[in-house]
């Protein structure tokens, strides 16, 4: 952006207005969420710190991810953040930046860039709990899009030093760091088996992949469509004492249901039909393997009750065949549906079940994530790298990357690369810009919204509506409401709170 860009809300508000949402009693302050007590404080009990994550840096774009921690946050304390790194006279504490992580902190100082104030911002936490931001330096302040001077904070408000840095207040556990080896990969890029995130939720992520990998029962990976299940199963596998097998990999979706045995136990020679050849199935490919069933959800339930024996002791037949074969396989399935849909007998079979969170669970690592996805792109495509790219770092926005906090991900990582595309193509200049189309996050207004259930996108109005017209008979509401059966009309009901 040049010296003369507009500020980065000026897309969404040209009125510049203070940011203080104090009046709305549903929200609340930052400390009460952290601890869940009216007008109380963060202090060595607590289990979460408050922090600001660097999502965006005109000149120093290698440091997103990086992140100000509000250690020994009490009322009447207050921080600067900026190039300031000595103590100053009004007793303020000068914040800088670090990389931390679950087992290491590397302290990587103020930002360095001269545009930059060596007191930016200060940050106050107040008598009752809430935190505040106050303009200090040079430039525009602006919170969630707005130009202020002065705001009060919640989790998840993105305050930005206009055409500087642009950061998002979330929290990190009090007691990182602790013991345990360090990551071996650099910070803010992908992992070994090409997971991404510093958040929280995607360091739990890891550490469940790298118990589960250690163990060989049968898992369930489950989460919403794009969330990477499938990077998941991968990094399970590649952990495993298995890893030196091939992966055996099948979308249960596409198996139709009339082959789903011979798909997965094989046949003899000749059976049913002269001329078949014989085949393993899937279950004899992956013995000493993993055999991954994407989409394991779609299996009907007659068919998920022929694989409980072999999840059970391993032992199975191939189709024509009189013999009881056996089979060390390790099946490990992946679905975005609800696991009540799941045949309860099959579903227990899965000892270990991961849930997989979407984008909206963890904002911090969209930035991380998009940087990645670029960076894949420019691998390809001579002509991404060198207009949009300075060394290793693709040039954003930060209108965009407002956005792209802001988006209600559905298809999470599908939906943030096809934002991505769309962007780059709309893009006049030499940086990725924004789009006027994105389908960005609303705060709530006083009429409450409708009550919708994500899995099936059916509304409490539409299901009460259903009831009522078939008399309450619920075996004929499921099938008029599209649902596959009636535990899912169970859950649905439950979701929508329909006693």
């Amino acid at each position: 952006m040049g010296a003369h860009s507009p500020p980065i809300g000026e897309c969404y508000t040209r009125s510049p207005e203070v940011v203080d949402r104090s009046s709305r009693p549903e929200d609340s302050t930052l400390i009460e969420a952290l601890t869940g007590r009216q007008s109380s404080i963060v202090d060595e009990a607590s289990s979460s710190v408050p922090v600001f994550v660097l999502v965006w840096s005109r000149h120093e774009p290698q440091r997103v991810g990086e992140l100000a921690r509000l250690d020994g946050a009490a009322p009447g304390v207050r921080y600067t953040l900026g190039r300031a790194v000595g103590s100053t006279s009004d007793g303020a504490r000068p914040l800088t930046l670090c990389q931390l992580r679950p087992t290491s902190r590397e302290d990587t100082g103020p930002f360095r860039a001269a545009h930059v104030s060596r007191r930016q911002l200060l940050i106050d936490v107040e008598r009752d709990g809430s935190i505040t931001v106050t303009q200090a330096g040079r430039g525009t302040l602006l919170v969630n899009g707005r130009t202020t001077e002065r705001a009060t904070l919640r989790l998840g408000d993105v305050v930005a030093a206009d055409h500087r840095f642009m950061l998002l207040l979330t929290l990190r556990p009090a007691d990182w760091p602790r013991a345990g080896e360090p990551a071996t990969f650099p910070f803010g890029v992908a992992d070994p088996h090409g997971l991404v995130g510093e958040s929280p939720i995607a360091w739990a992520l890891r550490e469940q992949i790298a118990m589960i990998a250690r163990r060989d029962e049968h898992a369930l990976i489950h989460g919403p469509s794009g969330a990477g299940k499938e990077l998941v199963v991968q990094a399970i596998h590649a952990r495993s004492s298995r890893a030196r097998e091939t992966l055996i990999s099948r979308n249960a979706a596409t198996i139709p249901e009339t082959l789903v045995d011979a798909e997965l136990f094989g046949n003899l020679r000749n059976y049913p039909n002269t001329g078949t050849p014989a085949r393993p199935g899937l279950l004899g490919e992956a013995d000493r393997s993993t055999l991954f069933l994407d989409e394991i959800g779609e299996l009907p339930h007659a068919m998920q009750a022929h694989l409980l024996r072999v999840m059970d002791c391993g032992e199975y037949q191939r189709l024509g065949d009189a013999r009881v074969l056996t089979t060390t396989a390790r099946i490990i399935g992946a679905t975005n549906r609800d696991l009540a849909e799941l045949k309860h007998d099959f579903l227990a079979r899965f000892i270990h079940r991961v849930a997989v969170p979407g984008l909206d669970a963890r904002p911090e690592d969209v930035i991380l994530v998009a940087r990645h996805l670029l960076r894949a792109i420019a691998e390809t495509d001579d002509e991404i790298r060198e207009r949009f790219f300075e060394g290793d770092e693709p040039s954003l926005s930060p209108r965009l990357v407002y956005q792209l906090l802001r988006v209600r991900f559905t298809t999470h990582v599908r939906q943030l690369a096809e934002l991505l595309w769309r962007s780059v193509a709309a893009s006049k200049g030499r940086t990725i810009d924004q789009l006027s189309t994105l389908d960005l996050y609303t705060p709530p207004t006083a009429k409450a919204p409708e009550l919708v259930d994500e899995t099936t996108g059916l509304s409490r109005a539409r299901v009460l509506q259903v009831l009522e017209e078939v008399g309450g008979v619920r075996e004929r509401a499921w099938r008029e409401l599209g649902l596959r059966n009636r535990y899912q009309l169970r859950r649905l009901l439950q979701n929508l709170k329909i006693e």
